[in-house]
């Protein structure tokens, strides 16, 4: 059997994505554990009751994966069969059922469904370039959702020493054991009142990831290659 049709089998069998996202949960608590994670910037969704909003960069998914444990956070996962593995990862991570699409295939019904997580009082995570970029510029979802449930985004990164950057459109960031960890939190965006403003809130948005995440590679002497095209 040829290697894409054993991925293939592996993603189309039940089983074997409940087995690979438990492996992949175990592995990234243990590794988790390792790290020494210092934060900057307020916290709102430690100090103040929920619901929040928070925006980051894809490439933070493996680290905000770990972070955001156990607190029964809701995100948006694509429909894809890779989608099928992170929402099983998600689920031992003791986040919500995402709510399923992305801005290629299902948006809209992704969208509605984050609505409705938020308006029950769940705070909802999003990377905003996901699903396939371009890195580093967000699609406008999150802002949709901003202005349909009237909350404030707050904007987050993470950068890490030492880790390894993977060659990927996102440049995903893996910590290394017991390494630095860094998440930074901005200034909460105010929700566009209409469809009209959403396109300079999207814009302010971008503009405070790419500051924060400058600010804290700067720190760890980490250079993303996403950030020469920006």
């Amino acid at each position: 059997m040829s290697r894409s049709r054993l991925r293939k089998a592996i993603f189309e069998s039940e089983f074997a994505t409940r087995a690979l996202g438990f492996a992949a949960a175990f592995f990234l608590r243990a590794l988790g554990a390792t790290w020494r994670i210092s934060t900057e910037g307020p916290d709102p969704f430690r100090t103040n009751a929920g619901p929040h909003l928070g925006a980051m960069w894809h490439r933070n998914a493996i680290v905000g994966a770990y972070y955001f444990r156990d607190r029964n956070i809701g995100a948006a996962v694509s429909r894809s069969r890779d989608g099928e593995l992170i929402t099983r990862l998600l689920l031992r991570l003791g986040f919500r059922m995402p709510s399923r699409g992305s801005s290629s295939r299902g948006g809209a019904a992704a969208l509605l469904g984050l609505v409705r997580l938020v308006e029950a009082g769940t705070t909802i995570t999003i990377q905003t370039d996901g699903p396939r970029g371009p890195a580093r510029i967000s699609k406008v979802g999150i802002v949709s959702l901003a202005r349909q449930t009237d909350q404030p985004i707050t904007p987050l990164t993470f950068s890490a020493r030492p880790c390894i950057q993977f060659k990927s459109w996102d440049g995903t960031l893996l910590p290394l054991p017991f390494a630095r960890v860094l998440c930074s939190y901005g200034e909460p965006l105010a929700p566009p009142q209409d469809m009209d403003a959403e396109e300079s809130v999207r814009v302010a948005l971008d503009d405070e990831l790419n500051r924060s995440a400058d600010e804290a590679d700067a720190r760890f002497d980490l250079v993303d290659p996403n950030r020469e095209t920006t």
